[in-house]
């Protein structure tokens, strides 16, 4: 079948949701490792350096504390690299591989499911995302940028509920970290362990927890 059915409800006649993490779920890969791999070949840069700056200082992006031409400059100053702050966000916003398969099941999702995102994200970054036509499918989006706390805290699930309008048990959280999955078992959650090459596994579960066939 071309898509899916409408959802089934439980035997209780209550319906069911999904959230999802943004990179690692929708992008293949990590886009901090290729975004600073990509800087660092254009800017002539030891790698291992801009990495070094990079991740010492990006959980201020994180948490919405510093924006990122302040970001720029400093990982700049200290490493070395050097790069207009425009072409450094045209090849930032460049360095997102997209997870094809992902954003052609949130295509086919029916307008019965609420879908929502969760991600640890960046100012910019997040503004990108939410222009994305694809992104109108989303119900909730919950940036940490904006919100000012990052996945596991729980007050990053707790935003998450929120947002979904509807009791955390009801949600499939859907994540590529270990970590964060355990955080949202224990936020109520009914979490998902997600990787790009299990794909088809991964769309079997969610069918079956969501109660619909693809």
């Amino acid at each position: 079948m071309n898509g899916m059915t409408q959802p089934t409800s439980d035997q209780h006649g209550i319906q069911r949701h999904v959230a999802f993490d943004w990179g690692g779920v929708f992008t293949i890969g990590t886009f901090d490792g290729r975004s600073t791999g990509r800087l660092a070949e254009h800017t002539g840069t030891d790698v291992e350096s801009l990495r070094q700056s990079y991740f010492r200082h990006v959980r201020q992006l994180e948490v919405g504390a510093w924006s990122l031409p302040q970001f720029w400059d400093t990982v700049q100053a200290e490493s070395g690299a050097a790069l207009p702050y425009a072409e450094f966000e045209a090849m930032y916003l460049g360095s997102i591989h997209d997870n094809p398969p992902m954003y052609a099941l949130l295509a086919r999702l029916p307008r019965a499911v609420r879908v929502g995102l969760l991600s640890n994200n960046y100012p910019v970054v997040s503004d990108h995302l939410r222009a994305r036509p694809e992104f109108g499918r989303f119900d909730a989006l919950v940036f940490s940028n904006e919100l000012g706390a990052k996945k596991p805290a729980p007050e990053s699930f707790a935003a998450l509920e929120a947002a979904m309008q509807c009791p955390a048990n009801l949600v499939a959280f859907v994540d590529d970290v270990a970590e964060n999955i355990d955080a949202a078992n224990a936020a109520g959650f009914h979490a998902v362990l997600y990787h790009h090459d299990h794909h088809a596994a991964f769309e079997a579960e969610l069918s079956a927890w969501l109660g619909m066939s693809f």
